[in-house]
């Protein structure tokens, strides 16, 4: 009776031990991109939420908000005391951009008759959540505040990879619209 309660035990031991290395194995997986897939789960969710039409004006609000961002003469106003202020200001400033670019296209774009299917949504959300990582390492110099893992800096930091991010979804909208 005992040797068999040993058996048991070892063998929960086992199960417990797999199971503690599966999951810190998953964990350190996502934690690696988890800035990637929060992006991707939100803008998701957005075009799910108010619907694909709304979605395409997102995506190309965010070339017209680079526009006018890249353009503009009073970035060198914004607060600079801090890495994070600075980091920060600059992206309120574009996303203000590309808020004021949403809403000029919601009005020219009023149908939801756009047709994206599934799989088209999240290869839209993936590459526009990519050109928002390559605009936080290459604009907002986002990593002197929040340090990346290596494997997304190795992605969007290079400035070789930069133009490609900056085309991924505008490519992506022409060839699933």
């Amino acid at each position: 009776m005992m040797s068999s309660m040993n058996a048991a035990a070892t063998s929960l031991g086992g199960v417990t031990s797999l199971a503690t290395h599966t999951a810190l194995s998953v964990w350190v997986a996502t934690s690696t991109v988890l800035a990637l897939i929060v992006l991707v789960a939100l803008f998701f969710a957005f075009a799910r939420v108010v619907g694909k039409a709304a979605f395409v004006c997102l995506i190309i609000g965010l070339y017209g908000g680079y526009a006018l961002y890249a353009l503009s003469p009073y970035l060198s106003y914004l607060p600079k005391s801090t890495a994070s202020i600075d980091a920060g200001s600059h992206a309120l400033v574009y996303a203000a951009f590309v808020f004021g670019f949403y809403l000029v296209l919601r009005r020219v774009i009023q149908t939801d008759f756009v047709h994206l299917s599934t799989f088209a949504v999240f290869a839209l959300s993936f590459f526009s959540s990519a050109l928002l990582l390559a605009f936080g390492f290459h604009l907002f110099a986002v990593s002197r505040v929040y340090h990346f893992s290596t494997t997304i800096t190795s992605l969007f930091a290079p400035t070789k990879y930069f133009f490609w991010w900056f085309i991924a979804p505008i490519a992506a909208l022409f060839f699933f619209l």
